[in-house]
């Protein structure tokens, strides 16, 4: 049946009936009418920032440790290690304008965070409830573990995030004695001057020394994988394994396990590991990563400790 036509008249206005709104007291109106923020000029803005970021860069050319990719591993190792090891410069370096990687959502973009038992020990200690289940917990938002992670991490002193900042190569040396690779740092761009090498030119880079580097840049794709993929393309690693097919039970546990320094002074953590070693894929699941950053943050000070002894900066 077609419904029956309606008119409208010409020039109709319709009718709003007006809403109940809260009365404003005297005073608040009197207040916001007279609000105004305190006078600055623009340059004074800019100053602000520019000092500020080019003094972090001063003072990060020569780090400790450097953490390549903020996802959750790479994060979680940061806070273990400055929260252990205050004495220690830490720069970390991501390459997205966001920090987190992909915990800021659950699988398929649910929101959700599920992590199995005992990850849930690194959500007491950084401060996220959850949901309690038989052999995993649930965060009710992905975001909630990793802006806490993350706001926690940048309030440590030692610690500097460069974002939008690729780590476009790795510092190498030669150990005079034993004739191995030693990894010595990163060689960083903006992101968006690394993207665009094809087609322009002496766009050079910067450099961050430092005695330990750990990368954290997970499985391979546009960034991913970076470090591992280098060391191959310099032979410092005859070939990588290449992640295999998901298999979530047994994933989790080998990335924690085989969290190492797989050439001296690179130490591999997270799910790029998965390319060297042909491990599984482990999906929507994420206490490998808390955890495998835990235990990197322990190679990272060992290693750390004995490239001090030997004087090897």
């Amino acid at each position: 049946m077609t419904p029956p036509a309606v008119t409208v008249e010409k020039n109709y206005v319709p009718e709003f009936k007006a809403t109940k709104t809260v009365p404003i007291s005297t005073e608040s109106a009197t207040a916001w009418e007279s609000f105004k923020f305190d006078h600055i000029r623009e340059s004074t803005v800019s100053r602000a920032m520019t000092k500020r970021y080019f003094a972090d860069l001063d003072k990060y050319a020569e780090s400790d440790v450097v953490i390549i990719g903020a996802g959750s591993c790479g994060l979680s190792a940061a806070y273990v290690l400055a929260k252990s090891r205050p004495d220690l410069k830490i720069a970390i370096v991501e390459a997205g304008v966001a920090p987190g990687g992909g915990a800021w959502l659950g699988g398929q973009l649910f929101s959700a965070m599920v992590m199995r038992k005992p990850a849930q020990k690194f959500l007491d200690e950084v401060g996220v409830p959850y949901e309690e289940e038989d052999t995993y917990v649930v965060v009710k938002h992905a975001a909630l573990f990793t802006s806490t992670l993350l706001s926690k991490v940048l309030l440590f002193p030692n610690v500097k995030l460069f974002n939008a900042t690729t780590v476009e190569d790795l510092i190498t040396r030669v150990d005079p004695v034993s004739g191995e690779l030693r990894v010595a740092g990163v060689v960083t761009n903006w992101t968006l001057v690394s993207m665009h090498h094809d087609d322009q030119s002496c766009m050079d880079p910067n450099t961050i020394n430092a005695p330990v580097v750990l990368s954290t840049t997970g499985h391979d794709g546009p960034f991913g994988a970076f470090s591992v993929k280098r060391l191959v393309s310099m032979t410092a690693i005859e070939k990588l394994g290449g992640m295999r097919g998901l298999d979530m039970k047994a994933a989790e546990d080998v990335i924690v396990k085989r969290t190492r320094e797989v050439v001296p002074g690179l130490i591999v953590g997270g799910m790029e590991l998965s390319e060297v070693d042909g491990a599984n894929r482990m999906g929507p699941t994420f206490g490998a990563m808390a955890l495998s950053g835990e235990h990197a943050a322990e190679v990272v000070l060992q290693v750390f400790d004995e490239r001090k002894k030997q004087n090897a900066y």
